[in-house]
Formats: structure tokens, C-alpha cells, sequence
């Protein structure tokens, strides 16, 4: 009598297949479907190779029970891959891990921000890693989660195939050949699976760019999935990805730095529909800078939240862009996060010279932070998106500037300031706020973009958070918000309380010190715990 195979909820079951028939390009030639059903109904995915007669498929169950499962190939005649059959038994999961505990990511039921399967509210906070994956060694890239984990990230970015950035992985090996009719190595996808593997062991999310798409270097464009695959190809190789890294704790970014408008728009509409139709992972896509395309997707059924790219400038006209004053419908339908803000250390686009500091990361994050209805942001370093293992330019940017090392550029401050962004705000119901320019009785961005004060609050207006790039008195209209709360005044750099004092209901001014950024937290007078 043969044991049956028990796995937590929320977890990854996995089977091997042996074809019996020799394909010349098996993701080409082949297609093997799994049906998994289980007590309350059936899901189906696809299995995928693994090189030589290897074959696996994944599942991650969402339900407890028993669950059976059967292969359907397009070629029935391998037995090998046809007909296929078992079963597992799934059981709640007696575990710490907050996937196993939680669940998935689903967008909130009110639309504005994420939560996990059973309600409990998740805070995006990524960190850019695009070559992370790609080039680190094994325990380089543990000692890099175990970092981003200490500082409060819940998610990693990263491509998932070669691109103008890395054209192969750390041992010279490309994602696919023959771009005609791609050849998957899965040598590249193997070292890949060891990495994501380990961005879920740190209960991190897996934030995958599954096409990048950037036109912006037209010597480079020959090196993108996005710019150099036909369509119908990009479908092969996304599908391929999905299949394989479907049953992890991921977030999909269709495409990376693409413009997605008009055509080029309906181009990516069709080739999600194709490669991301059943898959029950969140999704998004990734576009160039200063680029508002979520009309362009809105009726799309993969398009889960929308995620923009304020890009990487430091001037005022990126900040009159990241605050550019919006109607609350533009926000009514999908959460809104922006998934590139300034990288520290870059040098900004359009000057002549410079980086980008802390102070400006810091800027950038909580306007956008506080944009939209409260939902997360991401933070970049250069060096770490690029992953360099000693000082240089990386490849096909070449305004970007020297990087240093990712293990320099990983302890910039900007990253520890973030990490207080995700403390500050885990203290309060944050996913109750939204963009509230209209409490502010003077806005001093009105006069200088870079003085933009960003204010969000709660709609019962019990809940405030406001950042004021350079302090100084913020003046709030008396009686806009309930009587009986406290205002708490932060310094972002390094999060330390400067001082908390009682908010009266005819107090309008706020006097947060002038001469450096202050973060401006108003609630009720009673103890927080992380949320």
C-alpha cells in the first residue's frame, strides 16, 4: 500500500514526467495540460520541460482535501506524458510562514489596495534587484534576502529572462536561442528556480518581469524578449515562465519599461490574454517612465493593479508629475503603486551631473507613497538592480553611472529610511488612507514642486499621514479632522519620534521644524502595534 503524499496549503506540489517519444524542440513541438480537482472543483495547468525527457508540473492547492490530478498531451500517443495520474492530500498548514498561513495576494475587495487570500492586508514594498537572479551566487543572494527581509521588504523585482541588462546568466547561458522559434535552456531556468525558491524561503514575494520591452536604447533592443520576439514566440516563452513559476508566491509584470500606447498597447493586450489566461497570480505591467497606461489595460482580465514608473529624476517636474492632482475614479478600480521611483545613487536623467540621494529617494517615495489610495512603493539602488560585483557602468546604460558593488549599494541609507517607511506606516490601519490634497489650508508645492506636502487620510478622517519635504508648518483646515487625535512628528531619515502632542479641533498649524523632511502622523491617543 503506497503512502499518500501530504503538502501544507498554499504550498507547491510537484510531479516529474518521463516522455517516451524525443521532441527537436519540445516547448515548440508538445503541450501538456494538468487537471487538478479537488473537493470544491477542478484547475487546470501546464506542465513543462526540463530538459533531456524531463517533465514537471507544479500546483499550488488553495483548498484543503484530496486532490487528483491527470495529464492531457497534445501528442497521446506518448505515454509517457498522456493519461498521467495521482493524488495528494492537502492539510492546513501548521506553519509560521505567512504564505502557508495567509495565503496568496488578491486585490482588496474595496479595489485600492492588496491582501492576502484571508483577508489580511499586505504592504508593498519591493526592492529592485533586476539581475539579483541572473548574476549573484548562491549564498550571495541569501545574504541579500536575509537584508532586504531585516528591513521590512515584502517583495523582489527581478527579470526573469536575458535582457539589455544581463545578456545571460553568471555561467554565460541565455534564456532561449534560435529567437525565430526559441529553443528554453533549462540550465538558465534551473539556477533561476534555486533563486526564486529562496525569495519565497524569506516570505518574500517573487515579483518577476516576464518580457522586457524598453525602446529606449536602440542598439540594445535585439537583446529583449519584448523588442525581438514575434508574438507569437513572446506567447512560448511567457507561457513557459507561468507554467513553471505559477505554484510560487509571485506577482507577474507582463512586460518591463515599455511605452504600451496605441498600438504598441494592444500588441501587449493580446499577448496577455494568451499567455496569462488562467493564471491565478496577480499581475501588472511595467512602463517607461512618467507613463500612465492603466487605461489601456483597464478591461483586461490579467490586469490586476496598476503600477506606473515616476522614473529616474530628481527636479521639479517630477514631482509636479508624482502629485498631478487626479480624480478619485482613476483610482476606483485597481490598486495603484509605483514600481520604479528615483534610484539612490543614479544619476538623474536630463542633468548634466549629480546622483540621487537619500533625501530624494525618501521624497519620491512617500509622494508617491501617498499619490494614490495607500497601497505600497518600491525602492531601487543602483549597483543592486544591476548587481555588480565590482564598480562599473552597468550594461546598456550608460547615463546611469558608475555603480558600486550590489554589497556597497545594498546599506545605502535610502534603504534604511525605507525601512522606517514600512515601520511608520505598519504602526497604523494604513490601507484606510487616501490622497486628501484638501485638508492642507496652503500647499506649499503651489509655489516650488519640490515643496509639495502629500497628505493622505481616512474617509472617517480619524487618520491622517502627511510628508513635508522640507518641514517646516503645515497648516491643516480646523475641524477638517475628528476631534480627540495626536499628531506624532517623525524624521524619515532615521525614523526617530521628534515629539507627539494632542491635535485639537480648532488647531490648524503644525510647526514640524524647518530645514529637513519631517513625516507628520495624526491619529487617536492609544498604543499602535504593527499591523
Amino acid at each position: 500500500m503506497s503512502l499518500v503524499i501530504q503538502i501544507p496549503l498554499h504550498s507547491r506540489f510537484e510531479a516529474a514526467l518521463e516522455s517516451q517519444l524525443a521532441y527537436d524542440n519540445p516547448v515548440q513541438d508538445v503541450r501538456v495540460v494538468v487537471e487538478f480537482t479537488g473537493p470544491s472543483g477542478s484547475e487546470r495547468t501546464e506542465a513543462f520541460w526540463d530538459g533531456d525527457a524531463c517533465w514537471r508540473v507544479r500546483f499550488s492547492p488553495r483548498q484543503t482535501g484530496r486532490w487528483s490530478w491527470r495529464t492531457c498531451c497534445s501528442r497521446p500517443e506518448d505515454t509517457g506524458l498522456h493519461g498521467r495520474e495521482g493524488h495528494f492530500d492537502c492539510l492546513e498548514a501548521a506553519s509560521q510562514d505567512p504564505w502557508l498561513a495567509n495565503g496568496p495576494l488578491r486585490v482588496s475587495a474595496d479595489r485600492r489596495h492588496l491582501v492576502h487570500e484571508n483577508g489580511k492586508p499586505f504592504f508593498w514594498l519591493a526592492d529592485t534587484a533586476w539581475n539579483g537572479p541572473l548574476k549573484s551566487s548562491a549564498p550571495d543572494w541569501d545574504l541579500y534576502l536575509a537584508d532586504r527581509r531585516l528591513k521590512g521588504f515584502s517583495a523582489i523585482q527581478f527579470v526573469a529572462a536575458h535582457w539589455l541588462g544581463a545578456t545571460a546568466d553568471a555561467e554565460g547561458r541565455p534564456a532561449y536561442t534560435n529567437p525565430e522559434r526559441i529553443r528554453i535552456e533549462p540550465a538558465f531556468f534551473q539556477r533561476l528556480d534555486s533563486r526564486i525558491d529562496r525569495i519565497n524561503d524569506f516570505h518574500l514575494v517573487a515579483v518577476p518581469v516576464l518580457a522586457w520591452a524598453a525602446t529606449w536604447n536602440q542598439g540594445s533592443v535585439h537583446l529583449n524578449p519584448g523588442t525581438s520576439l514575434a508574438d507569437d514566440q513572446l506567447v512560448v516563452l511567457i507561457r513557459y515562465l507561468v507554467s513553471r513559476y505559477g505554484a510560487h508566491q509571485v506577482v507577474w509584470m507582463l512586460a518591463g519599461d515599455g511605452s504600451y500606447e496605441g498600438a504598441e498597447a494592444e500588441r501587449w493586450r493580446r499577448i496577455g490574454r494568451a499567455a496569462l489566461a488562467g493564471t491565478s497570480r496577480l499581475a501588472t505591467i511595467h512602463p517607461s517612465g512618467r507613463r500612465w497606461v492603466h487605461r489601456e489595460f483597464e478591461g483586461e482580465p490579467w490586469y490586476s493593479f496598476n503600477g506606473y514608473q515616476s522614473g529616474q529624476w530628481n527636479d521639479a517636474e517630477s514631482g509636479s508629475w508624482i502629485n498631478a492632482p487626479r480624480p478619485a475614479a482613476e483610482f476606483a478600480s485597481r490598486p495603484t503603486i509605483d514600481i520604479e521611483p528615483c534610484y539612490e545613487d543614479h544619476r538623474p536623467l536630463d542633468a548634466p551631473g549629480g546622483r540621487i540621494d537619500a533625501r530624494e529617494v525618501r521624497r519620491a517615495s512617500y509622494w508617491s507613497l501617498l499619490a494614490s489610495p495607500v497601497a505600497g512603493v518600491s525602492y531601487g539602488a543602483h549597483g543592486v538592480w544591476s548587481w555588480e560585483n565590482t564598480p562599473a557602468v552597468p550594461l546598456s546604460h550608460p547615463n546611469s553611472g558608475v555603480a558600486r558593488t550590489w554589497r556597497e549599494a545594498m546599506k545605502l541609507p535610502g534603504s534604511v529610511a525605507i525601512s522606517h517607511l514600512r515601520s511608520i506606516v505598519s504602526m497604523i490601519e494604513w490601507w484606510r488612507l487616501n490622497p486628501c490634497p484638501e485638508m492642507l489650508m496652503v500647499q506649499p508645492g503651489d509655489g516650488d514642486p519640490l515643496q509639495f506636502v502629500a497628505a493622505a487620510c481616512s474617509p472617517e478622517r480619524d487618520l491622517a499621514l502627511l510628508y513635508a519635504p522640507a518641514g517646516g508648518v503645515i497648516q491643516i483646515h480646523a475641524g477638517f479632522l475628528t476631534a480627540g487625535l495626536e499628531a506624532i512628528c517623525f524624521d524619515p531619515a532615521n525614523g526617530m519620534r521628534l515629539w507627539v502632542q494632542p491635535l485639537g479641533s480648532a488647531t490648524c498649524s503644525v510647526d514640524c521644524g524647518a530645514g529637513a523632511d519631517r513625516l507628520l502622523l495624526i491619529g487617536p491617543k492609544e498604543d499602535r502595534k504593527e499591523q
